[in-house]
Order: structure tokens, then C-alpha cells, then sequence
């Protein structure tokens, strides 16, 4: 049992509010527990010049957050400089991606911004969760105007962090448990169970690759229970693979 009351293989409370934004071609805001993200998708027409005449379309992702979403304030940013930003921004950029058909969605582009209203660990991988369904949604609404001919999702993608402590694999970390923990690693998976990214380092101790392989295992089980969690928002644009 975990100081918070969760057990070793457990979520904490997750929770997508969608059509949040009023503006936004899709939006939502996603809680796990304490930390809180808003994801906004915004459409443009035309892809980024790099890819014109290639018929394929991009979709890329920025991340930040607020002054007081931490324990202290923090900086705000007024450009996408900083390395941790920069790390993330590609990082959530890179997931979606993994959940188009570029060439289908054609030469457009679709911009996620992820800002965090509330840290509390896993900021990373709630919005690569919560902006695959800011990204759905956009789709939903651009199928609706005729913007695009077509639906490019392929694939679900949700992301979740695990820990090792003291020969237990924890599930979604919150900051305490992040804070302290001796091994962290965070997973990107699809619903047909491909990795879509694998980001781990172990602080004082190394891991073994049964312990990798036992955490890639309760991060999957994470993952499936977030593609449902997205299902129950978006599940009319796209079914779960097997579903």
C-alpha cells in the first residue's frame, strides 16, 4: 500500500473533461489526480513549408507551466526555450504522430499546446494523454466541415510513469513518490500494443531487465486503462483496437 492509499498497480483517479475551450478545434482538460492539464488542438490549413508537395500532413505539440502550477512559482515562459519544455514539447509531438495516418490528414497541420494547471508528478504523460483526445476531437470537428475527407487516427496513444522502489513496481507516480523513488521511467503505448517511446534512468541502483520487463508490464496495464478512460470520450471517432 502507497501513502496516498493506492495499490502498487493502480491509476490514480483519472478524470477528461472535454470541449473545454470555446475557440479550439478540440480540447480537453485531464486529471490525474492532483495534476491537472488543459490540452487545446488547433487546426491550420496548411502544412509547414518543409512539407509542402509531399502530401503528407504534421502534427506537433508545445508544452509549458503555469507560474503556480508547482509548489513555488516557477518562471514564466516566454519563449519554448527552456531544455526540460523543449524535451517534452518533442516528446508529446512524437506520440501523437504515432496516432496518424500523416499522408490521410494530407497537407495539414494540427498544433496540441499542453499547459499544466496543476503539478503533481506525471505531467508529461497526462498530456500525451489528454492531447490525443484534444487531437481526436479536432478530427471529429474538422470531418464535420469537410476540412478533411477522412478520419487520419490509426491508433490510440496514452503514456503513463512507473517506478521501482525497494523491489516494488509502483504505477503512476505522483511528485512525492517521483521525488524519491530510485528508478523512473515513463511508457508511451498504443492500443495495439506497440511502444511508442521507453524513457527510464535508475538513480543510485540499476534495474535488471526482469524488473524492466515486470515494469513494462504494469505500464501496459496503466496505458489500456487510459485508452478506455479516452474511449469514453472519443470512442465515436475511433474504437479501440479489438473492440
Amino acid at each position: 500500500m502507497r501513502a496516498d492509499g493506492r495499490l502498487y498497480d493502480q491509476l490514480r483517479q483519472v478524470k477528461i473533461t472535454p470541449h473545454v475551450s470555446e475557440y479550439a478545434e478540440g480540447s480537453c482538460i485531464v486529471e490525474f489526480g492532483k495534476t491537472k492539464v488543459l490540452c487545446t488542438a488547433t487546426y491550420e490549413p496548411k502544412a509547414p513549408q518543409w512539407l509542402v508537395g509531399t502530401g503528407a500532413g504534421w502534427v506537433t505539440a508545445e508544452y509549458g507551466m503555469l507560474p503556480r502550477s508547482t509548489h513555488t512559482r516557477i518562471k514564466r515562459e516566454k519563449s519554448m526555450t527552456g531544455g526540460r519544455t523543449q524535451e517534452i514539447s518533442r516528446l508529446i509531438g512524437r506520440s501523437l504522430r504515432a496516432a496518424v495516418d500523416l499522408k490521410q490528414l494530407g497537407e495539414k497541420q494540427i498544433i496540441v499546446d499542453c499547459d499544466v494547471l496543476n503539478a503533481d508528478g506525471g505531467t508529461r504523460t497526462a498530456s500525451v494523454t489528454g492531447g490525443y483526445v484534444a487531437l481526436a476531437l479536432a478530427f471529429k470537428k474538422l470531418l464535420a466541415v469537410n476540412e478533411i475527407k477522412s478520419n487520419p487516427l490509426i491508433n490510440y496513444v496514452s503514456a503513463i510513469s512507473v517506478g521501482l522502489h525497494e523491489g516494488n513496481i509502483l504505477l503512476d507516480l505522483n511528485y512525492d513518490e517521483d521525488s524519491a523513488i530510485g528508478t523512473d521511467m515513463n511508457f508511451v503505448m498504443t492500443d495495439k500494443g506497440h511502444f511508442v517511446e521507453v524513457q527510464g534512468t535508475a538513480e543510485h541502483v540499476p534495474f535488471t531487465r526482469d524488473q524492466l520487463f515486470k515494469m513494462m508490464d504494469v505500464a501496459e496495464k496503466g496505458c489500456r486503462e487510459l485508452f478506455i478512460h479516452q474511449a469514453s470520450v472519443v470512442s465515436e471517432i475511433y474504437k479501440i483496437a479489438g473492440k
